[in-house]
């Protein structure tokens, strides 16, 4: 399927939006992919000649794919015009495991833990090209649509 009009509603732009793909999403979960570029912001000091992806990227890349994009199809699902999205980062704890090195693609999967009074929150875990596991954790967000 083509998620391309989801992508399109995401509030984020270069160098922070951290989807390329969205690979499926149905009301209960959402799975997309995203390579970290090598000249990304935030690799030209940490660490000096070991470049790794902070935590704070890999959990932002994990609530925009595994939060943002399922709220908005969800949101999307109601029959709501979508026009103006607000979203709040509300909760996140997340438990790393390995590193992501620059160049990397990882894989976020997400499952809906529950959705209602504009709350999301998710289950989402984060794998390496040979699906070993980064990181997981549960991320929660508000979303709020202006309705056209």
């Amino acid at each position: 399927m083509n998620y391309k009009n989801i992508l399109e509603k995401l509030p984020y732009s270069k160098p922070f939006l951290f989807v390329d793909e969205l690979v499926e999403i149905n009301e209960k979960s959402a799975e997309g992919i995203y390579t970290f570029p090598v000249d990304s912001f935030f690799y030209k000091g940490h660490f000096k000649n070991n470049p790794v992806t902070p935590g704070v990227i890999l959990t932002e890349c994990m609530a925009q794919i595994g939060v943002v994009c399922l709220g908005i199809f969800l949101l999307d699902n109601n029959s709501t015009k979508l026009n103006d999205i607000k979203l709040a980062l509300s909760s996140s704890e997340v438990d790393f495991y390995l590193p992501v090195f620059p160049g990397e693609t990882v894989k976020v999967v997400s499952e809906k833990l529950f959705f209602r009074f504009n709350k999301l929150k998710c289950e989402v875990r984060m794998y390496d090209k040979t699906d070993k596991l980064i990181c997981r954790g549960k991320i929660a967000g508000m979303i709020k649509n202006e309705a056209v």
